[in-house]
């Protein structure tokens, strides 16, 4: 029960069209929406109860964790996908096609993983929340950067 869940509440993530004229702040805003959705209470109360029975149930951790970032990494080449129809994008090699996949994971890697650990562990989840976007608008720029000024092997 607990697996579906978690796992429902991922695919059911439907991100409004990013807001932005911008690469950059398109990206802020997806991320941002994401973040603010995906760290409320009852997700990482859901998210919590699958790390602290483990131990127990060690199939139902791995599931979780494995499919979890399956789900959001499908999430996160749609969104980067949509996103490369710009002809700034198109034209980097860290989002061509075979790479999106990659990028796409180092992206919500960079992005909602350290806020996630964060959440996991924080009592008040509002103080975190009210974080987010500044966390978001530094990583996205830092991000873009590394796909613009870095090299791909």
């Amino acid at each position: 029960m607990v697996t579906r869940d978690i796992l429902s509440r991922i695919t059911e993530f439907k991100a409004e069209v990013p807001t932005g004229s911008t690469i950059e702040e398109r990206l802020t805003s997806a991320a941002s929406t994401l973040l603010h959705w995906g760290l409320d209470s009852e997700r990482i109360a859901l998210m919590r109860l699958a790390v602290a029975e483990a131990r127990r149930f060690p199939d139902l951790a791995s599931t979780v964790g494995r499919t979890a970032r399956d789900l959001s990494t499908d999430l996160g080449v749609r969104l980067l996908g949509e996103l490369t129809q710009s002809d700034e994008l198109r034209s980097l090699p860290a989002f061509a096609p075979e790479r999106l996949t990659t990028t796409a994971r180092f992206f919500l890697d960079l992005i909602a993983v350290p806020m996630l650990l964060r959440a996991l562990f924080e009592v008040d989840l509002k103080t975190l929340d009210e974080e987010i976007d500044a966390h978001v608008a530094r990583s996205v720029a830092f991000f873009l950067a590394a796909c613009r000024h870095g090299s791909v092997s």
